[in-house]
């Protein structure tokens, strides 16, 4: 049996630290901020970042230098046979087809897995290639079985507010004034490539019920048969509001009580800085089960 590297990126949520535990490799994803270069979960924390985003900081999202991502997989190679890469959905970064160009030289000893997720979602990919890792298939075969499941989850978010949208140019900013003034919060989906529009509504509780009957209705049609066989799990992630979130979860456990739990993890910066503080997501998806 071949030794696997598994290796992701910080959009994923997996801290430094856990990834030291779960034993596998994470690229921190770059930023600028007023010009100058931070890594994610290294020189920039969860609470640095939001504080800059705050004061109106000009953050900027870069990609992992491929010097530094090359560096990373020749040393892994060393004491491992192969590598499977997990990096964001290329639908939100192009560091997706980077990977790809740069692991052709590597003989498919790298295996790059564009399998369209983002945070808790591409943390359920890297939990599902360790699970084949350790069941004994090689890096080609989990890149096969993640990319046959990477349409296997839905993420709804809402947020605070609509101001970073506007920021990049998502909307325009009459359509956030008038959104500002009415309480509007959209709805946003992400149903593999990219974030989309899924509903508005007024205020944050009535989208929090909008996103719960939105993972309603998959768990009903396209979840349903995984569901009946135990392979769906509820996930949610949030952008700086701990206690919102904390709240949100309790409202996610009583309209869902077939499931036990509802893991809830801090969104990625990446994402975070096109969204703004106070955003709230819930997502499904479905797990490896050999």
């Amino acid at each position: 049996m071949s030794k696997i590297a598994i290796v992701t990126d910080s959009n994923s949520g997996i801290t430094q630290t856990e990834a030291k535990k779960l034993g596998v490799s994470v690229v921190p994803m770059p930023f600028f901020i007023d010009g100058e270069l931070y890594l994610e979960d290294i020189s920039l924390t969860q609470e640095q970042f939001y504080e800059l985003l705050k004061k109106d900081a000009k953050i900027s999202t870069s990609q992992p230098s491929p010097g530094d991502l090359c560096s990373l997989w020749d040393e892994l190679l060393k004491t491992h046979d192969e590598i499977v890469y997990i990096p964001m959905s290329s639908g939100l970064s192009s560091s997706c087809a980077t990977a790809l160009m740069l692991a052709q030289d590597y003989d498919d000893k790298v295996q790059v897995v564009d399998n369209q997720r983002i945070s808790v979602t591409q943390r359920q990919s890297v939990l599902d290639a360790m699970a084949m890792a350790e069941a004994g298939k090689n890096a080609i075969e989990i890149r096969k079985a993640l990319l046959k499941d990477k349409m296997e989850a839905s993420i709804y978010i809402t947020l605070e507010t609509l101001k970073y949208l506007k920021r990049g140019g998502r909307i325009t900013p009459a359509a956030a004034a008038i959104g500002t003034v009415l309480n509007l919060k959209p709805v946003l989906q992400i149903q593999g490539e990219k974030l989309d529009a899924y509903s508005k509504v007024r205020g944050k509780k009535q989208a929090m019920k909008v996103m719960m009957k939105a993972v309603r209705k998959d768990l009903d049609t396209r979840f349903r048969q995984p569901l009946q066989e135990g392979h769906i799990i509820l996930q949610g992630a949030y952008t700086g509001n701990k206690e919102e979130a904390d709240e949100f979860v309790t409202e996610v456990m009583k309209e869902f009580p077939e499931f036990t739990e509802c893991r809830m993890d801090p969104l990625s910066l990446s994402v975070s800085c096109h969204i703004g503080y106070g955003a709230l997501a819930l997502t499904a998806t479905k797990v490896w089960h050999g």
